[in-house]
């Protein structure tokens, strides 16, 4: 790929540069991008390598579960562009993104793989996980995929399951820790410290008030992360990074209102309003609780502080930690 295609991190079918064509090419959904979805890339990038193709991960918005039940949204792991980041930082060149509307779901898998696959993208290799399905009524199955590619012509790795001690590795394990408030056990599965994107709104400044003025951030109401106090690192278009602590959840000592999360950091006294942050959350603190009065929640929050200096300071870091945050910061300046 030429310069201007390799700065093109994400894109769609009528978006994608030229240079995206006779690529391998990752299919799944990826939420996450969690170390048995890096194991998929590893092996697409070994073959991309082998042959001297671009490597491109496809992937499909909305998530098909929300498609299909939408009263029901799942908790995601991941928006576009931090998934973009993710899967660069695992050394894919672009993500590839299909929107899954009602055409795409009533496709049959053998349209997919001629009218996308071959037509459109002209793959020379496709690589998907073992339990990876697509086409009207999931008919696409590896097997099928295998059967398709010794017929028009391209290879197929279909990679075996990835677990650890607790089973497969996936996203409903990964949603489950979280859950939990286990953001450590969520970042051995992930590779990466479980982060969120989003724009600093204004609040009540109640933290202000306090002595504890927040960076505010309104997450997606599907997300079921435990409420509670985390150590968190926040990272800013400009590249800088700053130490805090937030808390997330609906302040029951004051309002019990709809959920947000507030970070405070560590001498910091700038103003973020309507800026786009990258929060990553490295550590577990506490629940989140209500108070008596506002001195007994000051009390608490200087000594949620002073622990959520220290778990930073010894905080256990993943593979893709420097890398993540580096390419969020090129997709999120443009």
């Amino acid at each position: 790929m030429n310069e201007q295609e390799q700065t093109l991190l994400l894109a769609s079918l009528e978006t994608m540069p030229p240079g995206w064509r006779n690529a391998v090419v990752a299919i799944g959904n990826f939420d996450g991008v969690h170390t048995g979805h890096q194991a998929v890339l590893a092996a697409a990038r070994a073959e991309a390598a082998r042959i001297g193709a671009p490597l491109i991960m496809m992937t499909f918005e909305p998530h098909p579960r929300t498609f299909f039940a939408p009263q029901a949204p799942i908790f995601r792991l991941t928006d576009a562009n931090v998934k973009t980041a993710i899967a660069c930082a695992a050394g894919v060149d672009g993500v590839l993104v299909l929107p899954f509307d009602g055409e795409l779901s009533a496709m049959s898998a053998e349209d997919f793989v001629r009218g996308i696959l071959l037509e459109q993208l002209a793959i020379r290799h496709a690589v998907t996980g073992y339990d990876f399905h697509f086409g009207h009524k999931r008919l696409g199955t590896p097997d099928f995929l295998k059967r398709a590619g010794a017929q028009h012509g391209f290879g197929v790795t279909i990679v075996a399951e990835h677990g650890d001690e607790g089973g497969a590795v996936s996203s409903s394990r990964i949603r489950g820790a979280l859950a939990d408030g286990a953001v450590g056990e969520a970042r051995e599965m992930l590779g990466w410290t479980w982060s969120v994107a989003g724009e600093i709104r204004h609040g009540e400044k109640r933290g202000r008030a306090l002595g504890f003025p927040t960076a505010n951030m309104i997450l997606d109401p599907a997300c079921n992360l435990r409420h509670g106090i985390y150590a968190v690192h926040l990272t800013r278009r400009d590249g800088s990074v700053q130490d805090g602590v937030a808390s997330f959840g609906r302040r029951p000592t004051f309002d019990n209102g709809p959920p947000l999360l507030e970070t405070y950091l560590f001498d910091f006294s700038g103003d973020l309003y309507g800026q786009t942050v990258l929060v990553s959350l490295a550590g577990w603190i506490r629940p989140e609780l209500k108070f008596d009065d506002v001195e007994a929640l000051i009390a608490q929050m200087t000594r949620d502080s002073a622990e959520a200096r220290a778990c930073l300071c010894g905080e256990q870091t993943a593979p893709l930690d420097n890398d993540v945050p580096r390419v969020w910061l090129q997709l999120a300046t443009g």
